[in-house]
């Protein structure tokens, strides 16, 4: 259930049938290379959240298409939050939620640079704090593939816009990749903050884009969307405390 295609009654409808979780989809507006568009990251956890719907009862929140992006913060597109106005928008996204009878939170996250990732679960730490009914798991997708994701993919320490992320877009937005980019792999230097991340990391891709395929995409599109199905179950049957 797509929240912003929903009217009044049919939330009521849907809260009154017993329909308490929702999923938050988190992304970046954030360059991925010169093929893929600034909003992968945002595209690819909306697309799991759909999906999920599909298989299971499932309020879908509209994407948060920002977020904490620090390697990338000198590559032209890259638009950056701080991590306390993300720690602060999730708080208010699920308390305004909560109010509405919603119990369950899932936050995927399609970005997953670390003070991003590491901002979210501060923040649904606090929250379990103060809200005494709430589950929530915060989750990227990468945690959720990276076993069973290992027979799909085939370039090791893929990251960002290689051959996971190229795959997802060619499957669900075909139309916004533009050709390829070559692989790549940043090295930064250990230990020591850099201003200039762009001269470690030119083209702003982590991976190999031209082993990508469509069929790749939709594969691992599949298997995230059932990984959530499976936090979802477990939330709701409150299997961890």
């Amino acid at each position: 259930m797509l929240l912003e295609e929903m009217t009044m009654p049919q939330v009521e409808a849907a809260l009154a049938a017993g329909c308490r979780t929702v999923y938050i989809p988190f992304g970046a507006l954030e360059e991925h290379g010169p093929h893929l568009p600034l909003s992968t990251d945002t595209i690819q956890a909306y697309q799991v959240g759909k999906r999920a719907a599909e298989l299971i009862p499932l309020f879908v929140a509209p994407p948060i298409s920002y977020g904490n992006c620090r390697s990338t913060n000198c590559h032209p597109g890259t638009v950056s939050i701080s991590t306390t106005t993300l720690r602060c928008l999730l708080k208010d996204l699920v308390r305004s939620f909560y109010r509405q009878g919603m119990r369950n939170v899932v936050v995927l996250t399609g970005h997953a640079g670390g003070a991003h990732r590491l901002a979210l679960q501060d923040a649904g730490e606090e929250l379990l704090d103060e809200l005494p009914e709430l589950r929530i798991a915060v989750v990227t997708e990468y945690e959720l593939a990276k076993d069973e994701g290992r027979g799909i993919i085939e370039t090791p320490g893929d990251a960002h816009a290689g051959e996971i992320e190229t795959s997802r877009i060619m499957h669900s937005h075909p139309h916004l990749v533009q050709g390829t980019a070559p692989e790549e792999y940043p090295t930064f230097p250990t230990g020591i903050l850099v201003r200039d991340k762009r001269r470690y990391w030119p083209g702003g891709v982590w991976g190999d884009p031209s082993k990508a395929t469509a069929d790749k995409g939709a594969r691992i599109e599949e298997l995230v969307a059932r990984k959530v199905v499976e936090l979802v179950k477990a939330l709701e049957e409150g299997r961890y405390v």
